[in-house]
């Protein structure tokens, strides 16, 4: 049986291109006659805000989307993390990392020719190479740091990994995919603020939810990479991917809540039909 998801931050109002996102994996599952999750990522507990998780619900059910309950929210699964963070500290696989942003920038600007991933430049391992008596003089003196994934380590227990894109990634990828982690780099997967990364927190959460197809838009493909390598790490079985093209704006940008992107809640303040919004979206359920 087909179980999907759809996982929104409650940081903001959803746009188009979450709507596109909820749709397809919904309709997915219930084409087939499966089953549909909603989750909140809740995570960031600076920026998440219980109105928007409700205006999320609302908009969510106005588009006709129906979900199991009970909702799984981040924030009550800590535990989880930090058991999976203690698992890969275990394998000697995490470092912490003290370096502020403006450091990162400032070594990457200096960098003849910086490692660059689809995201842009890769972290430059400044803190990787630190001796274990200089990471713990560091830490007891109380410097602020991230746990970064040391993804060569890693790498070397898993050399061999692969996905299954039902989709098609931003290149045209699809079917079986040969996993390479280091796209991303040295990723971060724990700050003081924040108990958990995405990228290690929606990999927990699918696993534990039972979710074996992660339908979402292009834009995460590269992030699937290393996600399967966390998965090995941790034991987890793998989901299938479908990944699906973005809702771009009329610059040709996919939609952001940064940018104040066109939002659910001002596409039903302006009267328009859930039928309208699908036929803009030339969404056919496919």
């Amino acid at each position: 049986m087909i179980v999907t998801r759809f996982a929104p931050s409650p940081t903001g109002f959803l746009h188009l291109g979450h709507a596109f996102a909820a749709l397809t994996a919904f309709d997915t599952a219930t084409n087939a006659g499966g089953r549909f999750l909603l989750r909140i990522e809740d995570i960031d507990r600076a920026r998440s805000r219980p109105d928007y998780e409700d205006a999320i619900k609302s908009d969510l059910a106005w588009l006709g989307i129906r979900w199991e309950e009970p909702v799984r929210r981040q924030s009550e699964h800590f535990a989880d993390y930090e058991l999976a963070l203690k698992k890969l500290g275990a394998q000697g696989l995490l470092y912490p990392c003290f370096c502020t942003r403006k450091e990162i920038a400032d070594e990457i600007a200096r960098a003849a020719s910086a490692p660059h991933g689809p995201e842009g430049a890769l972290y430059p391992g400044l803190c990787r190479t630190l001796s274990l008596a200089e990471r713990e003089q560091r830490v007891r003196e109380g410097a602020p740091y991230a746990l970064r994934l040391d993804v060569a380590k890693a790498r070397a227990l898993h050399s061999s990994l692969f996905f299954e894109e039902r989709g098609r990634g931003p290149d045209g990828e699809t079917g079986r995919q040969a996993a390479r982690p280091e796209l991303l780099g040295d990723i971060v997967l724990a700050r003081k603020e924040m108990p958990a990364s995405y990228h290690l927190a929606v990999v927990l959460d699918d696993a534990l939810q039972g979710v074996n197809l992660v339908t979402r838009g292009q834009d995460l493909f590269a992030a699937t990479h290393v996600q399967r390598l966390l998965q090995a790490l941790l034991g987890l079985k793998p989901p299938a991917y479908a990944h699906h093209r973005l809702i771009l704006d009329s610059s040709g940008k996919k939609f952001s809540k940064r940018d104040k992107a066109a939002t659910l809640h001002d596409w039903r303040q302006s009267g328009r039909s859930p039928s309208e919004l699908r036929a803009m979206l030339e969404f056919d359920g496919h």
